[in-house]
């Protein structure tokens, strides 16, 4: 598996099958990954982390919404980081950390997958605007449903832009909003919402990063 790069502070991992692509974002000794696929790969994910993961004492796990092909590698990405000595925090929008917390199956599909998921806690519950912080850096969480109730992207206004979609939005296209809690009118509002940021690269949960993000959401609403 190589490790895609986008300096300074950024990993992307191409999720293998059904996983997500899963991100690790870091500042000195903090890291935040962004989802962790289904967890049947989780190994193979962790394997190419441990480069990037020494001298790391915190690591916030951030959901970007109820999917267990997001969710999925949760647990195993916590045990694995805890047993190097890191403290590990699980964070989600709101919406997201109750359907977690009570373990919701008919929400997050595990079932598709044949599986289940066990209840988890949810450290940091963020709102809309909210601010996750790694290290010096400054994540806004911009609340964007319409995929799932509890949809959520993350924003990081720096030397770099980046805008973290989940499923929210893909390069040419959208989540799909027939799944429990979808709803295509929400997820219209929120790809207008998206609009008003400035991004360098759109980076979604599954596929390949959005280079022409404007460009990218008008095309879209053009015809959803």
């Amino acid at each position: 598996m190589i490790p895609v790069e986008i300096p300074p502070n950024t990993v992307m991992l191409k999720g293998i099958s059904w996983d997500s692509n899963i991100y690790l974002v870091r500042d000195g000794n903090e890291a935040l990954i962004i989802d962790t696929g289904t967890g049947t790969y989780w190994n193979r994910y962790v394997e190419v982390w441990e480069g990037y993961l020494r001298e790391i004492k915190r690591a916030v796990i951030f959901s970007t919404h109820e999917h267990f092909d997001h969710v999925g590698g949760n647990p195993a990405f916590k045990r694995w980081l805890e047993g190097k000595g890191i403290e590990v925090l699980f964070a989600a929008h709101e919406t997201t950390a109750r359907v977690l917390e009570r373990g919701d199956d008919y929400i997050i599909l595990s079932y598709a997958y044949g599986r289940k998921f066990e209840p988890q806690e949810i450290d940091i519950k963020l709102g809309d605007g909210d601010t996750l912080r790694i290290g010096n850096l400054r994540l806004e969480l911009i609340h964007t449903p319409g995929h799932t109730a509890g949809s959520s992207c993350l924003y990081l206004d720096g030397e770099v832009r980046l805008m973290f979609t989940g499923d929210t939005v893909f390069k040419g296209t959208v989540g799909r909003t027939d799944l429990p809690t979808g709803s295509e009118w929400k997820l219209q509002e929120s790809l207008e919402k998206l609009m008003e940021f400035d991004v360098d690269f759109g980076l979604p949960g599954h596929g390949w990063a959005i280079k022409e993000w404007k460009d990218n959401i008008s095309g879209i609403l053009g015809w959803l």
